[in-house]
């Protein structure tokens, strides 16, 4: 299955929307794996474009949980950092499709 998502969040101390799709597939032991890209733009003008990939599961009701990695890559100078850097995510998804996520950078 292929999800389009948006979403509103801080970067490196910056706001930012984002735009964002993935694509999940069950595998034999009933968890999923999928993989994804995106951009994130912030109120000033500068993007960060992403790739990932994570393991989920199926949750109560209807929930979905994933874990993963994504790597960045910016032009933009305030976000350049995460051009070196992998971050780690959490990923939720309700029952009504909304979504919320948490990175944290992997030192």
């Amino acid at each position: 299955m292929e999800v389009s998502f948006e979403g509103d969040g801080k970067i490196l101390g910056s706001d930012y929307h984002e735009v964002g799709t993935y694509w999940s597939e069950p595998r034999p032991d009933g968890t999923l794996y999928g993989e994804g890209m995106g951009v994130v733009v912030t109120p000033d003008g500068g993007t960060a474009t992403w790739k990932g990939a994570g393991v989920g599961k199926f949750g109560q009701g209807g929930t979905v949980s994933y874990r993963g990695a994504v790597y960045f890559t910016t032009s933009t100078p305030k976000l350049a950092r995460l051009n070196s850097c992998v971050t780690l995510f959490e990923f939720e998804v309700d029952p009504q499709g909304n979504t919320h996520t948490k990175n944290w950078e992997w030192k």
